[in-house]
């Protein structure tokens, strides 16, 4: 297992503003500065977490879309982030996994946050997202789905001797009265499935005048606090080591001990 480089980018968003935001967004990855296997940007980056979604959702292949695809050949780097998306009558909360060359994946957000009222608005998605990206097993996932542990249990394949993935991606848009639960949730996911776990929030006030104060992360298998975002905008680049996972997971094999289980 090589290194893996990944950059987070916790930012302000502009309120229901997608050509503002992807602008705005497209000059953060141009300050980067340097090579990265993979960028992460908040959820819903284009229009902050908005409930107006018959308004603001794109159907595949329309603005947000092509530009995840223009970024992510641009810089050679898979580009994942959420945003408002329309199939079939419905609309979803929808992570783009957009690879250079315009290769892509999606997961629709499986939990929805009742209390913001987005169940009554998106529809749930049925399917966990795990994908490989340059050696990495990597499986990305959004905002609510953070505080139910099962559906993002990392589990062990006996036919394939390794884990079902090595890294744990959580695009957000965490508020500021609840970010005490972020930090210790976002531990603990790392701890519990042996991976590393990373967290991308937003900061600033959105349209509803709700505040959110960021606190990405980066966080190891073990626990440990690789990265911490301060409360404002920050762009952060650090590598994964491929080695370190591999050899704590041979040192201390937890889950050979896991409970099974099945999805329903």
């Amino acid at each position: 297992m090589q290194d893996l480089s990944i950059t987070l980018i916790q930012s302000n968003l502009h309120w229901e503003n997608s050509v503002a935001n992807l602008a705005m967004f497209e000059e953060k990855i141009w300050k980067i500065g340097q090579t990265t296997d993979v960028i992460v940007l908040p959820e819903m980056f284009s229009t902050g977490f908005s409930m107006n979604a018959s308004a603001l959702a794109e159907v595949m292949n329309q603005q947000t879309f092509k530009w995840m695809k223009q970024m992510a050949n641009q810089t050679g780097a898979l580009v994942i982030g959420s945003f408002i998306a329309k199939e079939n009558g419905s609309f979803f909360n929808r992570l783009l996994w957009m690879q250079p060359g315009g290769d892509f994946k999606t997961y629709d957000k499986k939990h929805l946050f009742r209390m913001g009222e987005e169940n009554t608005v998106y529809s749930s998605g049925k399917n966990k997202l795990v994908a490989n990206w340059r050696g990495w097993n990597i499986c990305p996932m959004v905002c609510y789905d953070l505080r139910f542990p099962v559906w993002s249990r990392n589990t062990w394949n006996k036919d394939q001797n390794q884990m079902e993935y090595d890294l744990l991606i959580y695009v957000a848009n965490w508020p500021e009265a609840r970010v005490t639960a972020w930090d210790a949730l976002l531990r603990a996911r790392a701890i519990e499935n042996l991976s590393y776990a990373v967290g991308v929030n937003r900061v600033g006030k959105d349209g509803k005048d709700i505040p959110y104060n960021g606190h990405s992360a980066i966080i190891s298998p073990k626990g440990e606090t690789l990265y911490s975002a301060e409360e404002t905008e920050a762009i952060k680049s650090i590598t994964l080591d491929g080695k370190q996972l591999k050899d704590y997971r041979s040192k201390f094999p937890a889950y050979l001990d896991a409970d099974g289980f099945r999805i329903n």
